[in-house]
């Protein structure tokens, strides 16, 4: 007997993982998801696997990788290739933290903007607008 995750729809499997079926289709066209064969006569059915293999890439997006470094993880996806699957999450990490690291310049710069912008309300010109006006340190 088939199990109901052995049979959906696109438009089922695309509810079950929360995503919309262009999507799917889209992944399809990258080659992260393979296409079912289709019966003959009639629609593609989609099985367990495949609402698995979705919501890896949608875990693995949310962590920040792209679709290209979530094409390598899957290829990874045989549990002898750790030491890879982990030197790429260790790049990714450090992606993160250049990026937590350009985000704190950012916070800071602009509170120190509008710090300036709020002791300064009788200027003629808004020291916010003139600073983005002067070019970088």
């Amino acid at each position: 007997m088939c199990s109901a995750a052995s049979q959906l729809t696109i438009g089922a499997l695309a509810r079950a993982a929360g995503v919309h079926v262009e999507t799917i289709r889209f992944y399809q066209r990258r080659g992260l998801l393979a296409p079912p064969p289709r019966a003959q006569g009639s629609f593609r059915h989609y099985g367990a696997q495949d609402l698995a293999r979705l919501r890896f890439i949608k875990s693995a997006q949310r962590l920040g990788f792209s679709l290209d470094e979530v094409a390598e993880l899957l290829q990874l996806d045989d549990g002898l290739h750790c030491s890879q699957a982990s030197a790429l999450g260790a790049r990714k990490l450090a992606d993160v933290r250049q990026r937590i690291a350009d985000l704190q310049r950012i916070e800071s710069a602009l509170a120190h903007m509008l710090r300036a912008c709020s002791g300064n309300q009788q200027a003629a010109s808004c020291p916010l607008i003139a600073a983005l006006h002067s070019p970088p340190d």
